[in-house]
């Protein structure tokens, strides 16, 4: 009632009061008035102040208001002000991308490459609070976004990313320590690597398991994905008739993609389908939720006075009328 809240809405009980007082106005009135009839209204047209008996009524429904206002005011209405303050512990995350040709086997749709960044951007836009970076990589590696909260941009940079950016291989230890580069000076608490890939590491100068030391010493964790069916895939070949697809043997060096996730704290995942893949990244975002502190805060003001006082004023008024300008009524 009126938008506000009520400390003791028990008392608009008391309204019920209002139905037997009406029912009695109106008996009464009929009781003290008698109905004739006339063949015609000519001989009262010269009486001014018959209009002005329906303004009695007035004086009932100032009472009626003043008895409503009244009983309102002894519900204690309160407004309320409400406010909620958020404390963020955001996390920064690398997305560590290989991009080398064997991420366009078709075994999953349309291959390994599309369907990876089709569930890193779902997995972007549903963490708005955290920073979250882009590492490709295959012979060589390079940061394609660095560090950013700003999801547009980052999203449009993945969709950006193809196979034969760069020099063909797997440098996953590169691929990896230049994740770690990205992270190791950040402010976060929590930082972590989702690092994907489909092969054996056969480039670049750092092992494997030297970079994952290396992101053990910053407090890095690293979440591996080894992406690819077991047995064979099926690869697009170049031919003299085209492109062909040729069924060719999954290799990816499990062994180590688990060392690196032991050694830093972190998980090893194998998706060997786009669903697999998707429920990979939702167990990741599952794991590494931002903390947050929510404190709720709430001040409540009495408003039953401005109530209180429109009754009395409506009981003054009814009363100044009644022994003034329509004391003379009937």
């Amino acid at each position: 009632m009126f938008g506000f809240e009520f400390a003791n809405p028990k008392y608009f009980l008391l309204l019920v009061l209002l139905l037997p007082m009406i029912l009695w106005y109106v008996f009464k009135e009929k009781k003290s008035h008698a109905d004739l009839q006339f063949s015609s209204l000519r001989a009262f047209r010269g009486i001014r102040h018959a209009g002005r008996v329906w303004l009695r009524h007035v004086l009932f429904a100032l009472k009626v208001l003043a008895i409503v206002f009244l009983v309102t005011a002894l519900a204690r209405p309160q407004s309320s002000n409400s406010w909620q303050t958020y404390t963020s512990e955001g996390i920064d995350i690398v997305l560590g991308l290989d991009i080398s040709t064997s991420m366009l086997a078709r075994d999953f749709s349309p291959d390994r490459l599309e369907a990876a960044k089709e569930v890193a951007t779902k997995f972007i836009l549903e963490r708005p609070q955290d920073r979250i970076g882009l590492v490709v990589f295959a012979g060589e590696s390079f940061t394609q976004c660095p560090l950013t909260t700003d999801q547009a941009v980052l999203v449009n940079l993945l969709r950006e990313v193809q196979s034969g950016m760069i020099e063909d291989g797997t440098a996953l230890g590169l691929g990896l320590a230049n994740a770690v580069n990205r992270l190791k000076d950040s402010p976060a608490k929590s930082k972590v690597v989702i690092l994907l890939t489909d092969g054996v590491n056969n480039r670049g100068a750092i092992a494997p398991v030297t970079a994952a030391e290396l992101a053990k010493t910053y407090g890095i964790r690293v979440y591996t994905i080894g992406v690819g069916t077991y047995g064979e895939a099926p690869y697009p070949v170049p031919s003299p008739f085209g492109v062909q697809l040729q069924n060719m043997r999954v290799e990816i060096d499990e062994d180590v993609l688990r060392q690196i996730a032991t050694v830093t704290g972190g998980q090893y995942f194998r998706a060997t389908d786009n669903s697999k893949l998707e429920q990979i990244y939702k167990e990741i975002d599952q794991l590494e939720k931002s903390k947050m502190e929510v404190k709720h805060f709430s001040k409540k003001q009495e408003q039953y006075f401005w109530f209180g006082l429109i009754g009395v004023l409506l009981l003054v008024g009814e009363a100044l009328l009644r022994y003034t300008l329509l004391r003379k009524i009937p």
